[in-house]
């Protein structure tokens, strides 16, 4: 047989183990893996002294997401190029429902885009904000046959018509248990924050410090709780959203020890930074909802990292420019809420690795394998026969330092700025096709397909 794709004397690293190998592909596929492969190949890459590492899939990203009285800055083609160079392979999107739309309606009014521009593979949860009297209910059938396995509720942004009660959270919680779906959340109580952000202003407190202050570790714990108490009575599975307390977080890991179905995922930001970033003067554009909380809570994940009581790392990739920004100079609620992290992920945790935190198969089954099982993505978050060739060659030794200039997206700054990291990615590959290469794209617009999942049963 002759390959398209050979990739030589490399070590491959796997969640359970690492080893040195020769890794070939045909027709997308990996299609053998050997201590030594000799057949010929239209394109032979001599990793030798490198990683062979799957491509990681970013669960959490917001592209073209209007919020916030915009869109966050970056489209499904500068999205998805940055993730390209970062070694993701594979995104999901969030859409979400307005009042009256339908599940197959919201992914449809995405689809066009997404075909046109990805420059990755692609899959999508869908955010239910209403029922339409039920009818939700009656199509997440519909859309679990056509791949689409996860819904997310907002138990936040009441105000702004997105947050569902609990009543809904259970019906949907329940009716995703009968179809083998996953309900996730953004855990956050929503009246408690309201309460916190008038006082504040009224007070004359309006700095990005205040966006912390109006919703500080235990405004999230609450909900998170409160979640996770539906989901061991209802015998459900539930997957939580970007978390950043300490409290919430022992909630879960408790729940998981009981038996409960329960999955925790935290994003890079919150372990790299904590709520002292808001008292910078760039303060606002390290804001996000959840913000980035105590050193406690920050120490908590990294134990629980290191422990494997967390099951994925994702990045809420949601970026706005400056000048927005701006706009909550004078009024932190009126602050975008979202950073950039899409292009960083991978680096960054693979930098961990790199350093000692964790082990490389530790960085790789958080970015990469854990998602893939969690999300029934079959063909993805592994190298082995017969999964698709999304494949990233790392080199250890490669230092580089993140600014807003080396990066891929529409966005005019970083909260990433100036980080160093020992270690990047110098190639990456979607299916076979060298998208990535030493600090240059070279993939193109619509190379990414959608990724069908199982589901759950």
């Amino acid at each position: 047989m002759k390959y398209d794709l050979l990739i030589k004397n490399g070590t491959i690293v796997t969640a359970a183990e690492s080893y040195k190998a020769d890794l070939a592909v045909k027709d997308g596929k990996i299609v053998a893996i050997s201590n030594e492969i000799n057949d010929e190949a239209e394109k032979i890459v001599d990793a030798k002294g490198k990683l062979v590492l799957p491509g990681a899939i970013d669960v959490h990203t917001h592209m073209s997401m209007p919020f916030g009285g915009t869109v966050s800055s970056d489209s499904y083609y500068s999205g998805t190029m940055g993730a390209a160079c970062g070694g993701v392979t594979t995104i999901f999107d969030y859409p979400v429902q307005r009042k009256g739309q339908s599940i197959m309606e919201l992914i449809n009014e995405k689809k066009a885009m997404l075909e046109e521009e990805a420059c990755v593979d692609y899959a999508s949860h869908c955010c239910i904000t209403n029922l339409n009297n039920g009818e939700i209910l009656d199509e997440m059938s519909k859309a679990v046959e056509e791949g689409i396995t996860s819904f997310k509720a907002f138990l936040v942004y009441k105000k702004e018509g997105m947050m569902v009660d609990d009543a809904t959270l259970v019906r949907l919680m329940e009716r995703a248990r009968e179809l083998g779906a996953m309900i996730n959340i953004h855990a956050e109580n929503p009246d408690l924050i309201d309460m916190r952000t008038e006082r504040y202003l009224a007070q004359g407190k309006t700095s990005a410090w205040y966006h912390y202050m109006s919703r500080p570790e235990f405004v999230e714990a609450e909900a998170d709780k409160r979640a996770i108490h539906w989901a061991k009575h209802l015998n459900t599975p539930l997957y939580i959203v970007h978390m950043a307390d300490k409290e919430g977080l022992e909630a879960a890991i408790q729940a998981k020890r009981d038996g409960a179905d329960v999955f925790i995922e935290t994003c890079p930001q919150y372990l790299e930074y904590t709520c002292e970033v808001y008292k910078r003067d760039n303060g606002r554009n390290f804001v996000c909802s959840p913000p980035m909380k105590g050193q406690e809570s920050q120490d908590a994940l990294w134990v629980a990292i290191k422990n494997g009581l967390i099951d994925t790392v994702a990045t809420d990739h949601c970026p706005f420019q400056t000048y927005e920004k701006d706009w909550g100079k004078d009024d932190f609620s009126k602050i975008p809420n979202g950073c950039d992290g899409v292009e960083v992920l991978y680096p960054y945790m693979l930098d961990a690795a790199n350093r000692g935190k964790i082990p490389f198969e530790r960085a790789v089954e958080l970015c990469a394998t854990n998602v893939a099982k969690i999300f029934g993505c079959d063909d993805k978050g592994s190298l082995s026969i017969g999964k698709d060739a999304d494949i990233v060659i790392y080199d250890k030794n490669k230092d580089f330092t993140v600014t807003i200039d080396k990066l891929h997206t529409n966005c005019d700054h970083t909260i990433w700025e100036g980080k160093q990291l020992h270690g990047y990615p110098v190639q990456t590959y979607l299916r076979g096709s060298l998208v990535y290469d030493n600090g240059d794209f070279v993939g193109k617009a619509g190379m990414g397909k959608f990724v069908k999942r199982s589901p759950r049963i």
